[in-house]
């Protein structure tokens, strides 16, 4: 089974702003809400932003509110997280997966075991 494959990432400093992509092969995605993960070093995995389905709803981890956006592009299969004014603690490689849907209507799930479909991650190192 094809893999989604996570793309955008690389060094940036603090204040830059980078956009990542995730594009899945086939219906992956359709009809499924997304979500972001970071996992920074040392650290467990954990979602930082979903979006439902249709794009209609969306969530943010504190931590990146206000300074990440997510976003899906259905006919593209494809989903986005564009990062603004990066600060060092974004740090990490970052995963997207089909997440429970009401990760990005309700709230943030706490456990990634509940995502589903995780493609290949894409590494940020944001500097000083």
């Amino acid at each position: 089974q094809v893999q989604p494959v996570a793309s955008g990432g690389g060094p940036v400093q603090t204040g830059d702003s980078l956009r990542l992509s995730c594009t899945a092969p086939g219906r992956t995605f359709r009809f499924s809400a997304l979500g972001w993960f970071q996992e920074a070093p040392g650290k467990d995995r954990e979602v930082v932003a979903a979006i439902t389905w249709n794009g209609e709803n969306t969530k943010y981890a504190d931590s990146v509110k206000g300074r990440f956006t997510i976003s899906r592009d259905n006919a593209k299969n494809s989903v986005y997280l564009q990062m603004n004014s990066v600060i060092p603690s974004d740090t990490g490689l970052y995963y997207c997966a089909r997440v429970p849907p009401d990760w990005a209507t309700t709230g943030l799930g706490a456990s990634p075991f509940e995502a589903e479909s995780w493609g290949r991650g894409t590494p940020v190192t944001v500097s000083s």
